[in-house]
């Protein structure tokens, strides 16, 4: 059966269309999944009858703007935040407290993480994402959105070359399991993942052929699960260019910085989101470009592990040369959180103040990365990232009563530089009120946190992350692997 719902005399909706339209006084009708119809209140009074409707919402006090879509994510260390420390380059954080992490979290504390971090995602208006994907398998995710209700690509995380000798914290068990034997190997596992869970919860869910990337993956699996995607008509994401110390550790092996040398080997498409991608030559971003490569960045994690967006980043030149750069919250444990609007403040004023140039990036391109630019790079724009008749109802509904919007004139300056989630009234995924009431629907969210909280816990002293000896500088696979 059809349920209709109508939304009535917003205050605008941020359609972040191809003209970036903002409708002022505008209601919006929402029929099952789909936006039947939006446009200014008047001519909508004029076209409907109200009492035809199933619901009808007083968007009086309320604004309406896409769902947010977060780039990159980790829900596999959802439960480790505030663990590692904040003294970290980007090398030392992986290889000496996040692949510990990951030895010793188990099948429960994923689901349990996946359900939290999906929550939090909800709440602060993220209504699609990308997820680096499970350490086991790509169905303990999607359990945790069939409960929450969100929308989502993950997928099993992968690589194929471990360091020669194991490190503090590393297991076999986890080395055996997250490392496979060869690319080969590793490409058949995530291509039966692809065949098994793309489309699944009426097509909430994605997976996709994603791999770890950089140095635990050799350019052969790089290269293969591009080429896999594209034969199985989904995308790939990795980790590449994190970080200066990685591109020069390239530099010294191969004689190049990180994405040149994929490029060279044929390894750039259409298909591909990097993540991260901060250490990039002026030189490489034609290569990037021509070749329709995609870019999760994320403010918050390179703030946190010093990644250098803001000196070496060469974010605003990559979209001035049309290359599509989508945000990213990262995992809890390197961003701090999930809050894109965060992420969007930062975006719109970093590059700003770095470049002393207040035309670097703006507000404009802060809501477009993190809404359609992210539709884009997850190839996902043909239904959601924008407001318009016939899209995916995702949407986000902000309480304009708030003190943060009091008062307001420009909505689009208003969200990005003076709201915050506690703003959000609710936030939509197809057709359906996901947060609702100051809760997420379908989750006792009390349970959930208790259980994080017992399992987050217990997680930290079998991974020894809270000794004191545990590594704050890495030399590992600086020469060889």
């Amino acid at each position: 059966m059809t349920k209709s719902t109508y939304i009535e005399n917003l205050q605008f909706v941020l359609t972040v269309d191809d003209r970036d339209t903002v409708i002022r006084d505008a209601s919006v009708v929402v029929e099952d999944a789909f936006i039947r119809d939006l446009g200014p209140a008047s001519d909508l009074a004029e076209r409907y009858d109200r009492g035809s409707f199933d619901e009808i919402i007083d968007g009086a006090m309320m604004g309406m703007c896409p769902g947010f879509i977060d780039s990159h994510v980790h829900l596999s260390e959802t439960l480790s935040r505030a663990v590692f420390p904040d003294n970290l380059n980007t090398r030392a954080w992986v290889f000496h407290w996040a692949k510990p992490f990951y030895a010793f979290i188990t099948e429960e504390d994923e689901y349990w993480g996946a359900l939290l971090g999906t929550t939090e995602m909800l709440r602060a208006g993220t209504t699609c994402f990308l997820d680096m994907g499970s350490q086991y398998d790509p169905g303990i995710t999607v359990r945790a959105m069939e409960k929450t209700g969100i929308r989502g690509i993950t997928g099993r995380h992968a690589a194929d070359n471990p360091p020669e000798e194991l490190p503090r914290g590393w297991t076999q068990e986890m080395v055996d399991h997250h490392f496979f034997p060869d690319a080969s190997t590793a490409l058949a596992e995530l291509e039966d993942c692809v065949k098994k869970y793309h489309g699944a919860l009426d097509g909430r869910v994605r997976c996709w052929v994603n791999i770890e990337g950089k140095e635990p993956c050799t350019l052969e699996l790089h290269v293969g699960a591009r080429a896999l995607a594209e034969k199985l008509g989904v995308g790939t994401t990795y980790h590449l260019a994190t970080s200066l110390e990685e591109a020069e550790i390239c530099e010294g092996k191969h004689g190049c910085w990180p994405v040149t040398r994929i490029g060279h080997a044929g390894g750039l498409g259409s298909n591909l989101v990097i993540a991260h991608c901060a250490a990039v030559r002026d030189e490489e971003i034609p290569l990037m470009a021509s070749n329709d490569v995609k870019v999760a960045f994320c403010p918050s994690s390179s703030f946190k592990l010093g990644k250098g967006a803001t000196s070496i980043g060469k974010y605003p030149e990559m979209v001035d040369a049309g290359i599509n750069v989508g945000l990213g919250t990262d995992g809890v444990s390197a961003a701090g959180n999930m809050n894109l609007m965060r992420q969007m403040f930062m975006v719109a004023g970093m590059f700003k103040d770095a470049r002393i140039n207040p035309t670097a990036f703006d507000a404009r391109r802060a809501l477009r990365a993190a809404t359609i630019e992210g539709a884009r790079a997850l190839q996902w724009d043909d239904e959601i990232g924008s407001l318009e008749v016939g899209k995916k109802a995702d949407f986000v509904l902000f309480d304009l009563d708030h003190i943060e919007w009091s008062p307001y004139y420009d909505p689009l300056q208003a969200l990005v530089y003076s709201a915050s989630t506690a703003t959000i009234a609710e936030t939509w995924v197809n057709g359906q009120p996901c947060f609702r009431n100051g809760r997420v629907q379908g989750v006792d969210e009390m349970q959930i946190k208790r259980k994080a909280r017992e399992l987050a816990a217990a997680a930290v002293v079998r991974a020894g992350l809270h000794e004191a000896d545990v590594p704050t500088e890495t030399a590992l696979y600086d020469k060889g692997n």
